[in-house]
């Protein structure tokens, strides 16, 4: 069968007039924020004290636009007789928005959990140059980072939590003395008090 003409047009306007009936709902930002799904990529928040300055982020950033400086710093030895052992000190940690193309890579590959996704979008600047952001910055934005989703009650548990787990079972159960073992010689028996196994001689005997 053929559709009528006009029909699409007909259909076209029959929408247009049931969205002029709704009631238009407008956000007033930014008086009212928006409410942001909870894996928003806003800007990367880092966590300084889990960084070690390993460089992956750094080597594996398509944009080139994460910037870090570091010195190493001699570590005394923790038991006498050990060695000196260095370690990298981290100086400076910038990243440059104006050309993050908010892949997600450098989270991704960091191996120690330093950097988060924090839905913080308000950082606009009227210079370009104000868009690279040090660590001072990139601190403060992870306090914006949300808590991670709660974990499915039927999934397995971890392997770190359970080698965790079993490792902490096995340390309480050998601090846990031993009981101590029950002296057998002076206790008697349920049926009473030990026999007198010495006998009295008889009369003639000597």
């Amino acid at each position: 069968m053929a559709p009528i003409p006009g029909s699409g047009l007909a259909k076209g306007l029959a929408v247009t007039l049931r969205t002029m009936t709704r009631k238009t709902v407008t956000e007033q930002y930014p008086d009212a924020q928006p409410e942001l799904p909870p894996r928003t990529r806003g800007v990367i928040g880092l966590f300084e004290e889990n960084c070690t300055v390993c460089m992956l982020c750094a080597r594996e950033c398509p944009d080139w636009c994460i910037y870090i400086d570091s010195h190493k710093e001699t570590v005394p030895p923790a038991t006498p007789g050990g060695r000196e052992r260095s370690r990298n000190v981290l100086d400076r940690f910038a990243i440059d928005f104006s050309l993050c193309m908010y892949c997600g890579i450098c989270i991704e590959v960091c191996p120690f959990d330093a950097l988060f996704w924090s839905p913080e979008f308000e950082y606009a600047e009227t210079d370009v140059r104000n868009l690279t952001h040090e660590r001072d910055k990139l601190r403060e934005w992870m306090w914006t980072v949300p808590a991670p989703p709660a974990l499915d009650p039927g999934a397995e548990e971890p392997k770190e939590i359970a080698a965790a787990r079993k490792s902490a079972e096995k340390l309480a159960a050998a601090a846990q003395p031993e009981p101590a073992a029950q002296d057998k010689s002076h206790t008697g028996t349920a049926a009473g008090p030990e026999p007198d196994t010495t006998r009295k001689p008889k009369e003639g005997e000597s």
